[in-house]
C-alpha cells in the first residue's frame, strides 16, 4: 500500500490517468507503423514472409496445376538434397525416394532434436553409426549417407517409393513416406533441371550484401569441385559481385546429368543448367543472391513475384545465354 503524505496519492493517481491515453495513442502509433510497414513490403513484392514455389512442367500460376510450396530454408535444403545426388551420377529416382523421405523425417528443416538421439534432414542417430552429431547437421554429409545407403538396396528405383525408403530408414512407420510422393516429384523435377524455370521464391530486401566467394564455396560442397572447373570465375569487368557457373563444363568434368531420360528437349547440358540456376534461387535468402540468369530468363529477389521472366538483354534461348548461370549477389 502505497505511503500517504498529504495529496500526493491523489496526485499520482491523477498523473497515472492522463498517462494512460498517451500509453494507448503510443502503442497504436506503433501498431499503425507495423501495417503500413506490412503493406509496403506486399506492394514492393516482398508481401509476407519469403516463400518459394515449384510448379509442374509447363504450368502456370492458376491453371490449376499441381503447386507446392515452402519456406526458404525448405527449399534450400532441397536443393542440397538434390544436388548431392545428380553430382553422384544417380537418377531423378533416387532424389524423389531422398526428398519424399526428408519431407516425411523432418519436413525438409534441419533439425537440432528427434526421437532419442535422431538428428536432422533424415533424423539419422549418431547411436546408429550413421556419423556424429555434427557430421549429420551438415545437410550434404546428411544426404550423402543417405544415398550411399539407397544405392544398396537392390533395384531400388523399381521398388514403390516407401519400400525403397524403408530399407534404408528402417522407420517405425514404414507407409509414411507414400504420401509425399507426388510433392517429391514435383520438388525433384524442379531441382534436377527437368524442370525448366519451375522453382521461384520470394524474399525481404536486406541491406545485408552477399559474398561470392561463400557462393562458390557451396556451389562446391553441393556439387564438387567439377561444378567450377576455373578457380577465378568473376567477370573482369564487374566489380566482384558475380558468379558465373560455365554448363557444359560441369557436365563434361563429373558426368552429371548424362542418365536423363525425360529431361529437357535441349539435352543434359540445359537440364544441368537449369539445375544449378534453380539452385541458387532456392538458396537466395541464405546466400544473399540478388539475381540468377539462365537460358534468355532471370530471376531476380526485387522482381520475384514475375517468377522467371524472359532476359531480353541475354537473348531467350541463345547458346551463348545457355552456356552459363549467371549468379549475382546482393551489394
Amino acid at each position: 500500500m502505497p505511503l500517504q503524505y498529504g495529496g500526493r496519492v491523489s496526485d499520482t493517481v491523477s498523473t497515472s490517468r492522463r498517462g494512460r491515453p498517451l500509453r494507448v495513442a503510443a502503442a497504436f502509433a506503433v501498431l499503425l507503423g507495423l501495417v503500413a510497414y506490412v503493406v509496403v513490403q506486399y506492394v514492393t513484392g516482398g508481401g509476407g514472409p519469403p516463400r518459394c514455389t515449384v510448379r509442374a512442367a509447363g504450368a502456370g500460376s492458376g491453371d490449376g496445376g499441381p503447386v507446392y510450396e515452402m519456406t526458404p530454408e525448405q527449399a534450400g535444403n532441397a536443393a542440397v538434397i538434390s544436388a548431392v545426388g545428380t553430382t553422384r551420377g544417380l537418377p531423378e529416382r533416387a532424389v524423389t525416394i531422398a526428398l519424399a523421405t526428408a519431407l516425411q523425417e523432418s519436413a525438409l528443416r534441419n533439425l537440432g532434436h528427434g526421437d532419442r538421439d535422431s538428428l536432422g534432414l533424415f533424423q539419422q542417430r549418431p547411436s546408429k553409426g550413421w556419423g556424429t552429431a555434427a557430421q549429420i547437421l551438415d545437410p550434404v554429409y546428411a544426404a550423402g549417407q543417405f544415398y550411399d545407403h539407397l544405392v544398396k538396396v537392390p533395384g531400388y528405383s523399381r521398388l514403390p517409393l516407401t519400400e525403397a525408403a524403408q530399407r534404408v530408414q528402417r522407420s517405425g512407420f514404414p507407409q509414411a513416406y507414400a504420401k509425399h510422393e507426388p510433392d517429391a516429384a514435383l520438388l525433384s523435377a524442379a531441382l534436377t533441371g527437368r524442370a525448366p524455370a519451375a522453382l521461384t521464391c520470394s524474399s525481404l530486401e536486406s541491406a545485408v550484401p552477399g559474398d561470392p566467394a561463400k557462393v562458390r564455396a557451396e556451389l562446391v560442397r553441393s556439387f564438387g569441385p567439377g561444378v567450377l572447373p576455373k578457380a577465378a570465375n568473376v567477370s573482369a569487368g564487374t566489380p566482384g559481385h558475380e558468379v558465373f557457373v560455365p554448363v557444359a563444363a560441369t557436365v563434361a568434368a563429373d558426368g552429371a546429368a548424362k542418365d536423363t531420360p525425360g529431361g529437357t528437349k535441349d539435352g543434359p547440358a540445359v537440364r544441368r543448367g537449369w539445375e544449378l540456376a534453380q539452385w541458387a534461387v532456392a538458396r537466395a535468402s541464405v546466400l544473399r543472391i540478388d539475381e540468377v540468369a539462365y537460358a534468355g530468363r532471370v530471376w531476380s529477389a526485387k522482381d520475384a513475384g514475375q517468377g522467371w521472366r524472359t532476359d531480353d538483354g541475354a537473348g531467350s534461348g541463345t547458346s551463348k545465354a545457355a552456356a552459363e548461370v549467371q549468379i549475382r549477389t546482393a551489394r
